[in-house]
């Protein structure tokens, strides 16, 4: 059974958008769940323009993979944990046709002294109205 000492949230990353954790630690690793760009206390998602029904109008794949990368980056941080300490990330792409060689771009400027295992798959669509979620795994001590 968790305890909340298990149970890591941070005061920087975006809320979670249903019942749980940014973050869960087991020994000696750390879980994250799915991270997006979105902005903490807001529903704004950096580089988004939505329609007045919440549908994507424009959106900057740039934009999104800096911000999500910071809010990895927040969690890891306020769990004890740091960028280096990475060992997985599974990215999720929703149009990977057109925002994988933008998004392999900015990986790599982020990873280039950290390379953890990498998957990186196309869905369909994600919870709320992001074209990138990141699902990591880091070591902590």
């Amino acid at each position: 059974m968790a305890t909340n000492k298990e149970l890591l949230n941070s005061s920087k990353a975006p809320e979670p958008v249903g019942l749980y954790p940014h973050a869960r630690r087991v020994g000696n690793l750390l879980f994250l769940s799915g991270v997006g760009p979105r902005e903490r206390g807001t529903k704004k998602i950096p580089g988004v323009e939505l329609d007045e029904q919440g549908n994507i109008l424009r959106y900057d794949i740039e934009a999104q993979c800096r911000s999500v990368f910071q809010n990895v980056r927040y969690i890891l941080e306020d769990a004890g944990s740091s960028w280096e300490s990475l060992v997985d990330v599974t990215v999720f792409l929703t149009n990977m046709k057109d925002d994988f060689a933008t998004y392999n771009r900015l990986y790599a400027e982020y990873f280039k002294d950290n390379q953890p295992c990498r998957t990186t798959v196309e869905v369909n669509k994600l919870p709320t109205p992001i074209a990138i979620e990141l699902k990591c795994i880091a070591m902590i001590d």
